[in-house]
């Protein structure tokens, strides 16, 4: 059986954990972090880049970099990049496959369950949104 993973997605970073012992343990990412911003670009050769790399190049190409998506959560907002519109729940999804590899990485087996962390404010349909990244990003999304 697979351990669950908690995911704090939040505005500006995010992080994934998971329980050792009784004890939370904050995971760190491929670049040696506890946190993730959460960012994802787009390159101008179509690759998709997510966190650190996401965040270090936006100055460069702010056109097609997005931050602070949580903020759209639940929204018909979307982001048009080469002709595609991207979601919210799909831009989300990009960081919380991150956060999913990484963990993976650090447990040395697939991840599948998650718990993801909301304000306590999020309405219905900002909670669902949030679900729905998760299950596109491969995640069984326990509890909201």
């Amino acid at each position: 059986m697979s351990r669950v993973v908690g995911i704090d997605l939040g505005t500006t970073n995010s992080a994934v954990a998971v329980l050792e012992g009784g004890q939370p343990t904050v995971i760190a990412n491929a670049e040696g972090s506890r946190t993730t911003p959460s960012v994802v670009a787009f390159s101008k050769q179509g690759e998709v880049l997510v966190g650190e790399v996401a965040k270090r190049q936006a100055v460069t190409n702010v056109d097609r970099t997005i931050s602070s998506v949580k903020r759209h959560m639940g929204t018909d907002w979307t982001q048009e990049i080469d002709g595609k519109k991207y979601t919210p729940q799909e831009i989300s999804a990009r960081t919380l496959g991150k956060l999913k590899k990484d963990a993976e990485s650090y447990l040395g087996e697939s991840v599948t369950d998650a718990v993801i962390t909301v304000p306590a404010y999020f309405s219905d349909s900002e909670r669902q949104a949030t679900k729905d990244a998760g299950t596109i990003a491969g995640l069984n999304v326990l509890r909201i």
